[in-house]
């Protein structure tokens, strides 16, 4: 169907919608003085955050003073997890909520983050207002924090998820999206952002090693070398993107979960855990980052698809999705991966930040 119609991307009408907001500022030494001890720097500001929220009708929000990157995904039970530098929130928006802390009372953090999870049904189409209710409160909190010069970085998420073989499983029911970009989606629905700002839009997907695909490439796993074999899945992997005139472009397998910023704020960098991946959007030129690990094997393998500035069409990324999804069914096809018996999540991720 999908051809039909070059600017409409069709979605499975299970997809899973989620939305984050992330809104954090650095102190300074002189904001910590203002307070006793740091216990009562994070519980006041605490108090008072959650105190907004319920008059602002914000659900699900956290206080996060531990210097670990939150990542937010779906799950039909709400778990918060923690790894030396994240800390994983799991949560279904219809019906999970929750106001609570995660800091150390001896530890002054270098940045103190604000996490708002969006609650309810519609969370696309409810998104704008949501973003509303935020700056709201944040402009409430900034005007009750003791040390007034305090400003927000604020970052709006929002991620689309489903099963690129979801019709091959018998999910037959299909929604139409132009995937329209946030900023001009935000003013037509009333909710105001900064003209100076910065937008991130890519798709990410992930394939698991296998047995069935250890065994399919079984004469390129040597028990202390595993290049040819992220060789090959790298080649076919850029085959696919190149067919689909996809140029920016990662994959990662190196045991990191990769996160994506925008050259203009972030250089690439990486950590234990976290893979950050950097892209020039405004430059059409080839964009690829290939990091894997000669020595291991890993459980997962990550993959990238990032829009440049060229792909944002007024009409939204359809165009896009779809070039995204028929270069990931080619792809697999050519891992001999079943459609009926496995899944491939495509995760659409739409970024938006700007200083508040």
């Amino acid at each position: 169907m999908a051809s039909m119609n070059l600017n409409r991307v069709y979605i499975p009408a299970n997809a899973r919608n989620n939305q984050y907001i992330l809104a954090e500022f650095k102190p300074e030494n002189k904001f910590y003085d203002c307070f006793d001890n740091l216990k009562s720097c994070y519980e006041r500001i605490a108090r008072q955050l959650f105190a907004l929220c319920d008059e602002y009708e914000l659900h699900n929000v956290h206080l996060i003073a531990n210097d670990k990157l939150p990542i937010v995904r779906f799950h039909e039970e709400s778990h918060c997890l923690q790894t030396e530098k994240q800390i994983l929130f799991f949560y279904n928006p219809q019906y999970h909520e929750a106001h609570k802390t995660y800091y150390h009372d001896d530890t002054a953090a270098k940045k103190i983050r604000l996490l708002f999870l969006a609650t309810g049904d519609d969370i696309r189409a409810n998104a704008a207002h949501f973003h509303n209710k935020v700056t709201k409160t944040l402009d409430a909190l900034h005007n009750a924090l003791t040390f007034k010069n305090v400003t927000f970085k604020v970052r709006d998420h929002q991620h689309l998820t489903y099963d690129v073989f979801a019709k091959s499983k018998g999910n037959k029911e299909s929604y139409g999206y132009k995937l329209r970009s946030l900023y001009p989606r935000y003013q037509a629905r009333n909710c105001t952002l900064p003209a100076d700002h910065s937008e991130m839009t890519y798709a990410t997907f992930s394939i698991p090693v296998t047995r069935s695909l250890k065994t399919e490439y079984q004469h390129l796993l040597l028990s202390d070398d595993c290049s040819q074999f992220y060789k090959t899945i790298e080649d076919l992997f850029l085959s696919a993107c190149t067919n689909k005139h996809l140029t920016h472009s990662a994959f990662v397998a190196n045991g990191r979960l990769p996160i994506i910023r925008n050259s203009r704020t972030d250089k690439s960098d990486g950590n234990c855990e976290l893979q950050k991946l950097s892209f020039n959007i405004d430059n059409s030129d080839v964009q690829i980052k290939s990091i894997w690990q000669s020595d291991g094997l890993v459980d997962t393998m990550h993959f990238v698809v990032v829009a440049k500035a060229s792909d944002k069409k007024d009409v939204g990324y359809g165009k896009f999705m779809n070039q995204v999804e028929s270069m990931v069914k080619t792809f697999t096809s050519s891992l001999a991966i079943s459609p009926q018996k496995q899944d491939i999540n495509i995760r659409f991720f739409q970024h938006i930040s700007y200083q508040y």
